[in-house]
């Protein structure tokens, strides 16, 4: 059990916690097409279910920027009913993935994919933010929304504009203010100073609207179960399950070396997950995934175990139950500024300008990720990277060459590398150079792997160059 001094140190981080993690509940939610007060039940899912689980001890749950464009979309076609079943089977998956040990492999995934999806949910995000800055329908495709974004001028409402423009202003500024004034949370500051603006001068722009938690609350019926009978549904699922995982475990690595504490148990950690969001999507919430944002700011507020996140949740719950209200005077504009801001942290300028310079192909792998995202789906664009950044490792773990060495008046050919079908033709090319005088030899002992595509190409070249009875073959 934790003593007197933990548990002070984590009562204090807690509070810091749910102060930064209420207004990205929100956002998060109005982002998602969603009541804002589902944003807010995820998180207190997230604290007082998976906070008790021993897979992360520091690591903070709740509804997080990245699943906000697969959540919308979600939405927008199987209906907000819907969406308890969709999670709570993601949530399954979850368990089940954790139950067989995978979450270890999660590490594996490529860095540039990994990199490259969180650019593209930046991009997403922005695009659709910009218009919920200026109070603007925005069209339904990203594409169309990048492409309209010259007309938003004509349209925006400027009072709004102004209001989050200077909450993503505080954003900025804020990490730079003296130490001993950071007391508070920069999200919570920004919503907070704009909800003062709005309210003090009676502006006329739109605001949250809220219903009350427990209202807002409502679990999946039985009829809602059938659309994971359709092929897209499964994809969603799949979809929410595998990126949540992975976004989970990769700040679960980030956190693990921000502290010194008892490291993640990725299994664990994945079951954890699992749970949290079965239960959301039992109470017909959104999705959760372990957020960077509030991970970090736990750790920096002291926080020495898990009971930090298990009181953050308490209270999430507590205003959520108690001050409902409270939320109907922030305005739309400030939680536009905040993911805007969320998004455009998410584009990782650093990370592609140094793979530029070191690892190209890794870069280009990072870009095409993110670029898909924003052309097709977040899926389908993490399917793309995933799959360049496979074609990529083939391609480099196939090389092959030769090397010639006389044997009297014997040329023997060595072939040295991975022979796979991918330097198929660039090998018998070299093997076509060769002078034809000579007997042959081929010596096949320094290869690592081969395919049977090279095997079969290499006999049929040596039959054709030694034709005669009595040669040794392929060794």
């Amino acid at each position: 059990m934790p003593g007197a001094d933990s548990f002070r140190e984590d009562f204090g981080a807690s509070v810091v916690v749910a102060l930064v993690a209420l207004p990205l509940c929100v956002g998060v939610a109005v982002a998602s097409g969603v009541p804002a007060e589902l944003g807010i039940v995820t998180g207190v899912v997230g604290g007082l279910v998976t906070g008790w689980f021993r897979g992360s001890s520091l690591q903070v749950s709740g509804p997080a920027a990245g699943l906000t464009v697969l959540v919308y979309e979600a939405v927008s076609t199987y209906g907000l009913p819907a969406l308890g079943a969709l999670v709570l089977a993601a949530g399954l998956l979850q368990v089940g993935m954790g139950v067989l040990r995978l979450g270890r492999w999660f590490r594996a995934i490529s860095l540039a994919v990994v990199h490259g999806m969180l650019a593209g949910i930046g991009l997403v995000l922005i695009a659709g933010q910009l218009y919920a800055l200026g109070g603007v329908d925005a069209p339904g495709k990203t594409l169309a929304k990048l492409g309209g974004v010259h007309v938003l001028g004509a349209q925006a409402d400027w009072t709004a504009v102004a209001l989050g423009a200077g909450t993503i202003a505080l954003l900025v500024a804020w990490p730079r203010v003296p130490a001993r004034l950071r007391v508070l949370p920069a999200a919570l500051v920004g919503v907070g100073a704009a909800t003062a603006v709005a309210a003090v001068l009676r502006l006329p722009v739109e605001t949250v609207s809220v219903t009350g938690a427990l209202d807002a609350v409502a679990p999946p019926g039985w009829e809602e179960f059938g659309v994971l009978a359709s092929v897209g549904a499964v994809g969603t699922v799949v979809a929410l399950a595998l990126i949540a995982s992975a976004e989970t475990l990769f700040s679960a690595a980030a956190v693990d070396r921000m502290h010194d504490g008892p490291r993640t148990e990725y299994d664990q950690e994945l079951i954890a997950q699992g749970v949290g969001n079965t239960v959301c999507g039992l109470l017909g919430a959104l999705p959760m995934t372990a957020v960077i944002v509030r991970s970090a700011a736990n750790v920096e507020a002291g926080a020495r175990t898990r009971a930090s996140r298990v009181l953050h949740g308490g209270w999430l719950l507590l205003f959520a139950v108690a001050v409902p209200q409270v939320l109907e005077v922030v305005p739309l504009a400030a939680l536009a500024g905040v993911l805007l801001h969320a998004g455009w942290k998410l584009l990782p300028a650093r990370a592609v300008a140094s793979l530029w310079r070191t690892h190209r192909g890794e870069a280009v792998v990072l870009v095409a990720t993110a670029a898909s995202i924003v052309a097709t789906s977040l899926f389908e664009g993490v399917l793309v990277g995933l799959g360049l950044a496979v074609a990529k490792a083939a391609w480099e773990t196939s090389h092959v060459h030769i090397e010639e060495v006389w044997e009297g008046e014997r040329l023997c050919v060595r072939v040295v590398g991975n022979a796979s079908f991918l330097r198929l033709p660039k090998l018998l090319d070299s093997l076509e150079a060769l002078p034809h005088g000579p007997s042959v030899r081929l010596d096949l002992s320094g290869l690592r792997h081969m395919d049977h595509a090279c095997l079969t190409a290499l006999e049929g070249w040596e039959r054709k160059r030694m034709p005669l009875p009595g040669r040794e073959g392929v060794i």
